[in-house]
């Protein structure tokens, strides 16, 4: 009988072990299975910027990451307004996201503000370290890393001139409250006067001052600069309807605001960077590497993207050799 009882409890202690151990399994299984949440935090709706975050969703899926499959993306847009991005910030927190995607730089500056653990990668973002979101662009020894578009500036001041040559004054227009668009102004604007030219420039503040701004600056100019500009970029058909009637060819930052209304640009594949930016998430959800020691990448490609109907309507005419960059306007 005690024999019996002894042999009773041995069994159930081997049970309760194993039971023990198939839970843990259970559980271990369940936490490698866990699916990640990106969360993608976008400054405002433009062709750039949703270019990027369409490239950046593809890279994703390409090396087996889909949405709702086995990863989550949280897609939200601030409409260009700075409150937004501080709750959508908060909320990426709050739940605990495992990654973050900002597209354009006051995401990621409102972003990076609120978190240093959650790994952030930045994308249409002209300079991290003057934007005070890494120590430096090839070391950023924290928990943000991504691309940059950074244009061929000084190569579109040359277009500028190539497509006017009678060009004496070149307006530039830019947003002053922008840290993107203040370095790309800075070096349009050093590229004017080396080529001998004289500039003039206005600035908004937001989309309230675009139609004043532009009227200002046609009658002071012969041609227009607009940077990679997140306010300008969503107001280029407001552009065109002042320049197209002064007649003022509009030099872009990027095809989107060709697309829009703009002249001409020779510049970089919003899409392709996005790309870049997702196989860069796709190391860091692998385990292959972290934001700190990833250095910043640049587009390796520029496309040019010549608006036939705006050349047109403005009277200008295309050089034989950048006939075949004409694309189709909007």
């Amino acid at each position: 009988m005690k024999t019996h009882g002894r042999k009773l409890m041995t069994v159930l202690l081997v049970a309760a072990v194993v039971a023990l151990g198939a839970g843990c399994t259970s559980s271990a299984t369940k936490e490698e299975s866990k699916e990640a949440t990106i969360g993608i935090v976008q400054y405002v709706d433009h062709v750039a910027l949703d270019a990027a975050r369409e490239g950046f969703v593809t890279a994703l899926a390409d090396n087996g990451y889909t949405d709702g499959d086995n990863i989550t993306i949280d897609v939200q847009n601030a409409q260009g307004d700075q409150s937004n991005l501080s709750t959508i910030s908060d909320r990426f927190v709050s739940n605990k996201v495992d990654m973050v995607l900002a597209i354009a730089t006051p995401a990621a500056q409102a972003i990076a503000g609120k978190t240093t653990e959650i790994p952030i990668l930045g994308t249409a973002i002209t300079d991290y370290e003057a934007a005070r979101l890494v120590t430096s662009n090839e070391a950023p020894g924290g928990n943000v890393s991504g691309t940059t578009d950074m244009n061929p500036i000084k190569e579109q001041i040359d277009l500028l001139v190539k497509l006017v040559p009678t060009a004496k004054t070149v307006g530039v227009l830019y947003t002053s409250s922008e840290d993107n668009s203040v370095i790309q102004a800075k070096i349009a604007k050093e590229a004017i006067e080396k080529l001998g030219l004289k500039y003039v420039e206005v600035t908004v503040t937001n989309s309230n001052d675009v139609q004043q701004a532009t009227q200002s600056i046609v009658s002071q100019c012969d041609a227009i600069y607009i940077p990679t500009d997140n306010v300008f970029a969503s107001a280029m058909p407001q552009v065109q309807s002042i320049t197209s009637q002064s007649k003022t060819p509009v030099i872009c930052g990027e095809s989107g605001m060709v697309e829009s209304g703009g002249l001409a640009t020779l510049g970089i594949s919003y899409s392709d960077l996005g790309y870049q930016t997702g196989l860069m998430a796709v190391k860091i959800l692998k385990g292959e590497a972290e934001p700190a020691t990833m250095p910043i990448e640049s587009a390796t490609k520029f496309e040019y993207a010549i608006n036939g109907a705006v050349a047109q309507e403005i009277g200008l005419t295309i050089p034989a050799d950048l006939q075949q960059y004409v694309i189709t306007a909007k």
